[in-house]
């Protein structure tokens, strides 16, 4: 008998000291993802783009707005996705599961490569020009000087996720609390503007001025600015794994936290428009900066300082949630072993924290990556409807798989309706753009066949790689981790069948 209870003590301490991915995402953190991610530096960027390819005050509105609805209709079908299919990775383990390996490493191969290092170079870029600035209040800060402060910023960031899970969430709670803080300010003043009676540009009549004939494919290109803005409304997906209660959770944190960005984007832009003209925000480098040193006078430090503690918590956000994309690439065999493994200790994982952090310092050193927005907002929209196209096929594929959330056919329909549209409008516009956003994502193909789906490689290949996985093992301290099913397993079991 004691021999009984000794063998069982032993086997529950096991069990404890599994090497697992840890459930310590709540509803608070699963917000503070969703909104940490969505409010980066894209509100501090976008209304330049927005404006200027949507010709008038009042348009550039109503495509913040709609921008905001359309990403609620992705966010829906996303949660049902979530809740079907609860794996981490997002996009690319839904489409995975849904068509097949191919389309699937399409999907990681371009996001990997450079949806993901851009943007978060983009938001690093933006952090480091805003802190530098009131230092270089004549001039723009210098060249190396920029880059040298993002990249410490990356590692900075890379160093506290590989320690704590913990940290790296309590970090975005904090930073997302300051960022609304700091949009909430922005809202307030140009609400008093308002009050004051400062509002001519939005006047109806002076707000649809048009400074240039609207078209189909200037406001598609609005839209694709605007996109950048809100791009990461799907990141919780990322982390499913991660999520406590994810199937009650995750769509509760995305009804929460969408309504409330879109919210605070328009009526940030509305406080724009109360102290600047249309002309004054094309020309501005900095819109936040200039709005503040009209509005807050002595007090106008305080826009630079916002802006960073927005970005700041953006790169956090994203590196929390890209690294995971890695992780489960990496889990499905896409990509090295490696990058699936998690620290002993601390069960997070550092291989693919690693990659994403040098993969976005490359980008920084390469140069100028602004011009990459329009490439980002094109392959995350393309993602985007595949993965809702996916919806549709599975509910006919499968049509009694589990669904804990079901959404009315109607909402993936007008999403894809609305997706087709910009792409076509994008393509016509923009087509050198959107033509080289569709070479980056195809030249995966060869890159499929060769590492992936070509099984009967060279001896040589199969040890060199077993022997790099060991010394990253070894380097890392990392080890493969121990599946909790107690989440996935009933509903991808019928998903297989």
């Amino acid at each position: 008998m004691d021999d009984k209870k000794k063998r069982k003590k032993d086997e529950n301490a096991k069990s404890d000291d599994k090497v697992t991915l840890k459930k310590e995402i709540g509803l608070l953190s699963a917000c503070a993802i969703i909104i940490g991610n969505i409010i980066g530096s894209g509100i501090f960027i976008s209304p330049k783009g927005v404006l200027e390819h949507a010709g008038s005050v009042g348009l550039s509105l109503i495509v913040w707005v709609c921008g905001g609805g359309i990403c609620a209709l992705g966010s829906l079908c996303y949660a049902e996705l979530g809740v079907t299919i609860p794996k981490s990775g997002g996009d690319y383990s839904y489409v995975t599961e849904i068509f097949g390996g191919l389309v699937g490493f399409l999907l990681l191969w371009s996001a990997v490569l450079i949806m993901y290092p851009t943007t978060l170079a983009v938001i690093a870029l933006t952090f480091s020009n805003y802190v530098l600035q009131p230092a270089f209040q004549n001039c723009l800060p210098p060249f190396i000087a920029t880059r040298l402060l993002a990249t410490i910023c990356v590692l900075f960031l890379t160093w506290v996720n590989c320690s704590s899970v913990r940290w790296a969430t309590r970090i975005q709670d904090i930073f997302t609390v300051g960022k609304l803080l700091a949009l909430v300010l922005i809202i307030v003043v140009g609400l008093v503007q308002i009050f004051k009676g400062h509002y001519d540009a939005l006047v109806p009549s002076v707000a649809f001025e048009f400074s240039q004939d609207p078209s189909f494919g200037q406001i598609a290109l609005a839209f694709l600015q605007a996109s950048f803005a809100y791009s990461g409304w799907n990141f919780l997906n990322y982390v499913t794994e991660e999520v406590v209660e994810p199937r009650k959770n995750l769509p509760l944190a995305i009804y929460i936290s969408i309504p409330l960005v879109t919210l605070v984007y328009t009526m940030t832009n509305i406080a724009y428009f109360t102290s600047m003209t249309p002309e004054e925000l094309l020309t501005s480098n900095a819109v936040a900066v200039t709005f503040g040193e009209k509005l807050l006078g002595m007090f106008s430090w305080v826009m630079p300082i916002s802006v960073a503690l927005s970005t700041f918590g953006g790169i956090n956000g994203y590196l929390f949630t890209s690294s995971r994309l890695c992780f489960s690439g990496a889990r499905e065999g896409h990509l090295p072993y490696l990058l699936a493994m998690i620290h002993l200790k601390n069960c997070t994982p550092i291989p693919a924290l690693l990659v994403c952090c040098i993969a976005t310092v490359l980008i920084l050193c390469i140069g100028e990556t602004h011009n990459l927005i329009n490439y980002v907002s094109f392959i995350n929209y393309l993602s985007y409807g595949v993965t809702i196209a996916g919806l549709l096929y599975l509910r006919k594929k499968r049509p009694n798989l589990a669904r804990p959330i079901k959404v009315n056919l109607l909402v993936p329909i007008t999403y894809l309706i609305f997706w087709a549209l910009l792409l076509f409008c994008s393509l016509y516009s923009e087509p050198v753009v959107c033509s080289l956003g569709m070479v980056i994502m195809l030249t995966g193909v060869p890159v499929y066949f060769v590492g992936v789906h070509w099984k009967e490689k060279p001896k040589w290949i199969y040890i060199l790689l077993e022997r790099v996985t060991y010394l990253g093992q070894k380097l890392c301290y990392v080890v493969f981790p121990q599946e909790d099913s107690s989440e996935t397993e009933p509903l991808t079991a019928k998903a297989i069948d």
